[in-house]
């Protein structure tokens, strides 16, 4: 029996990357990894999965089942996770590793990761990206380390070719809002994780304070009609979270909030912005108590970068926080962590829309209109080649030169390298300018064979 023909296509939410796409990714990496490096972070690669229950799983919304926002498989005896971050990872890694690494362990890592995710092309929230993390494990001044993480995340977006008035680094203390819902009497565990989830998203035009509200209370049912339960908070406890989000400064939350847990977070707050005020970048910084993260293992600090952008309210492509118990579930081990992480996909957006540029390198054509100089075609190739020059030979000896053209137009190569006969036996190269306008006198032009490298320069743009 036939089988049918095969569809090419990707599952939703999963992407292909080539060509301008793809360079500009390439060159938003160099720069993050640059700074990461520069900024006294060290590499480490972990694998695409891990033991499920040492990697376990922070995000899933539905607290009954945890597992739901990742991919897992069972491999053996072991039921495996594909990483959804590279925290998780971390964690087991010097868990494991701990007695041969500094006391200060800083780390980056670029990799990609995979959620099963509900697909949202409009907040750029695919289900496999690529995550650029620099974290700090071990007992340090915490004020410190966020304000390295805070300078680091400045640093690189002004390295990106960002200006001032484009982003801003939101700052928060989960203490403080913990320590203000112990004071409304909530307990419950899962019911806090639930209040954070919501007020994570009140950035979100798509939800806004309305949103926010019903995610406090039973449900929201968005505008597709879908159902997304709430923390089930009664009326006054709704209204008492709302005022509080509009405290606009640590004096004003100071003077309005006294129980221990959240003065101990105003306290870090104020000693942070001190130590932000060593460096240059404090006046990126901005105090967002919504700013909660909606992930469990936040214990402390959290960070979320907003851009001011066309059609980016509620989008941030960097965010992170203190960690206090993610590496401690490992028997031994109780070491607090703070990280930041990139979301590429998201900056890659970003960075187009304030128009870096970044075009992929292109051949050099080295044409082939003889099979009997096919051994010479080689000679002129490993010529560009051993000087640097990106180049390649047409794979073709049948084609003729318009085929060839066609094929070199399409492929976007800035130069064509012509012989026939007549180079040969006169010792010349014919170089077409394939960047040229049509009809350009100087488009063709016959060299000595010994300026090749010169001449091939003269045309090539800067990027190749």
């Amino acid at each position: 029996m036939k089988k049918d023909k095969l569809i090419a296509k990707l599952p939703k939410g999963w992407i292909d990357t080539t060509g301008s796409s793809l360079a500009r990714k390439k060159k938003i990496i160099k720069i993050i990894e640059d700074n990461f490096i520069n900024f006294g972070f060290s590499a480490l690669e972990t694998p695409f999965a891990e033991i499920s229950e040492n990697i376990g799983s922070f995000l899933a919304s539905d607290s009954n089942n945890p597992m739901s926002d990742v991919y897992s498989f069972q491999d053996g005896n072991d039921k495996l996770t594909i990483k959804y971050d590279n925290s998780a990872p971390l964690a087991r890694f010097y868990a494991e590793r701990y007695r041969e690494l500094p006391s200060i362990f800083r780390r980056y890592q670029i990799d990609r990761v995979a959620r099963n995710e509900k697909f949202d092309s409009k907040k750029i929230k695919l289900k496999s990206f690529t995550q650029a993390d620099a974290d700090i494990v071990g007992v340090v001044n915490k004020c410190q380390a966020n304000s390295e993480l805070i300078n680091l995340i400045a640093d690189t977006f002004f390295k990106l070719g960002f200006e001032s008035s484009q982003f801003k680094i939101c700052i928060s203390n989960r203490k403080i809002i913990e320590g203000f819902i112990n004071d409304l009497k909530i307990s419950d565990e899962k019911k806090k994780m639930s209040i954070f989830r919501a007020l994570d998203k009140l950035g979100n035009p798509n939800i806004g304070k309305n949103g926010v509200r019903d995610l406090l209370g039973e449900k929201r049912i968005d505008s597709s009609g879908a159902v997304q339960m709430g923390a089930d908070l009664s009326e006054s406890q709704i209204n008492e979270i709302m005022s509080f989000l509009e405290f606009k400064n640590l004096d004003e939350i100071s003077s309005n909030i006294k129980n221990s847990r959240s003065k101990e977070g105003i306290e870090e707050m104020k000693k942070l912005l001190e130590v932000l005020s060593y460096g240059k970048y404090a006046n990126q910084v901005k105090l967002s108590l919504a700013k909660v993260r909606g992930i469990f293992y936040y214990t402390g600090w959290t960070v979320e970068t907003e851009l001011n952008l066309a059609n980016w309210a509620g989008i941030s492509p960097v965010s992170g926080g203190e960690y206090g118990n993610l590496i401690s579930r490992f028997k031994n081990v109780d070491v607090p962590g703070v990280g930041i992480s990139f979301g590429i996909e998201r900056v890659m957006s970003a960075c187009e829309a304030i128009n870096m540029t970044a075009n992929e390198p292109k051949p050099v054509l080295v044409c082939v209109m003889q099979e009997k100089y096919l051994q010479n075609y080689y000679e002129i190739l490993e010529n560009l080649r051993s000087n640097n020059i990106n180049s390649e030979i047409f794979l073709d000896t049948g084609k003729n030169m318009v085929k060839q053209m066609k094929y070199a137009n399409k492929r976007g190569c800035p130069v064509a390298v012509i012989c026939g006969e007549n180079e040969f036996n006169n010792n010349t190269i014919t170089l077409k300018n394939l960047l040229s306008e049509k009809g350009d006198l100087n488009q063709q032009t016959t060299i000595s064979k010994d300026n090749l490298i010169n001449e091939v320069r003269k045309i090539l743009p800067k990027n190749n």
